[in-house]
């Protein structure tokens, strides 16, 4: 196997993790922090590890504050994109011209955007939207699946899809990046895996409310797998439909979102909120809670919610076909209490 130059822009959790698996195939791996990310490169410069992982990188690994970007991409292979759903936009205006021409991104970067029309686009549409304003071509991938970055670190077995549309870039990265751990599908179906895998975020969400109520009720740890697993099914038939509403190229995808979805639920972000809404607390003082914690799973149940709204005013969606996702929302954006609708599940 050919070895390739590997960098990785924006040094979050998960465009961190897949420096393990890139490096340990023998790749030349750089990482690159954003603007915001300033003290993990720093500790990386200083001790070889990311502030949130309990191991160390594979020797080797170059890491580069933002302004030694154009070190960091001399005669690069590809590029993964490692920011938030939050840095989206500044992605688009800063990074995009500053990438060499042809030269494939994949994004770890899961989410939608949602227009005025009630049309939810990915984020590789909105890059390349950009790159046509530039006359630029570079061919643009990105990766879902259940994985965590934390579990990725520590090499537990992980199956994800790589999706785009350029055939040869798609099987280059998965040459450089499949471990014995690390498991690769490709796909051409970008609607369909990237809104899978965004979906989810929202209903992981929806899942975990019920942790929180049921330890509000019974003053205990217990899990109630019962009320979890209500939501989840819940959850899996509105995704279904939402998917079917994306003109997803197969619902095949489907099981991608399903596996993100419960893993999500496991653990991260999105399940601590979730129970704390659950505990009865409201959405401005869960947040508070968690002290500035990125929460990627709010704006996409906001964000989706809001063009279905859209939808069913234009009769191409009934809301009454997603009584969890509207529910969610209510809690976002109307403060509301935790009630979850059983009875419009049915």
């Amino acid at each position: 196997m050919d070895k390739k130059v590997i960098t990785i822009i924006g040094s979050g959790m998960m465009g961190s993790a897949l420096a393990f698996p890139a490096r340990e195939n023998g790749n030349e791996v750089n990482i690159v922090g954003t603007h915001l990310d300033r003290e993990i490169i720093e500790n990386c410069i200083e001790n070889n590890r990311h502030l949130k992982f309990d191991r160390d990188f594979p020797e080797g690994v170059k890491f580069y504050q933002i302004e030694d970007l154009d070190k960091a991409l001399k005669n690069v292979d590809f590029i993964i994109c490692g920011v938030s759903s939050f840095g989206v936009d500044w992605w688009r205006d800063f990074i995009l011209p500053k990438l060499p021409e042809n030269v494939p991104v994949v994004s770890v970067t899961k989410g939608l955007m949602n227009k005025e029309d009630g049309k939810l686009i990915t984020y590789l549409d909105i890059w390349g939207e950009k790159l046509k304003e530039l006359n630029k071509n570079i061919p643009l991938c990105a990766i879902g699946g259940p994985c965590t970055s934390y579990e990725l670190v520590a090499h537990d077995q992980t199956y994800v899809n790589f999706c785009g549309k350029d055939k040869e870039a798609l099987k280059m990265i998965k040459e450089a990046m499949e471990t014995d751990y690390y498991h690769i599908g490709l796909s051409e179906d970008i609607v369909g895996v990237e809104s899978a895998v965004a979906l989810k975020n929202g209903y992981a969400l929806g899942v975990a409310l019920t942790i929180g109520v049921n330890q509000k009720n019974f003053k205990d740890d217990t899990l109630h797998f019962n009320s979890q697993a209500a939501v989840f099914t819940e959850a899996v038939k509105e995704m279904q439909k939402l998917l079917t509403l994306q003109n997803a190229g197969s619902l095949d995808n489907l099981a991608l979102g399903v596996g993100d979805l419960y893993v999500t639920v496991y653990g991260g972000r999105t399940r601590l909120i979730g129970i704390l809404l659950g505990k009865g607390l409201n959405i401005d003082e869960a947040k508070n809670e968690l002290n500035g914690v990125t929460l990627e799973s709010l704006v996409v149940a906001e964000r989706v919610a809001k063009a279905l709204r859209i939808k069913a005013e234009k009769g191409e969606a009934d809301l009454k076909d997603y009584p969890l996702l509207l529910h969610i929302d209510d809690i976002i954006t109307k403060k509301l209490s935790v009630n979850i609708p059983w009875n419009e599940f049915i």
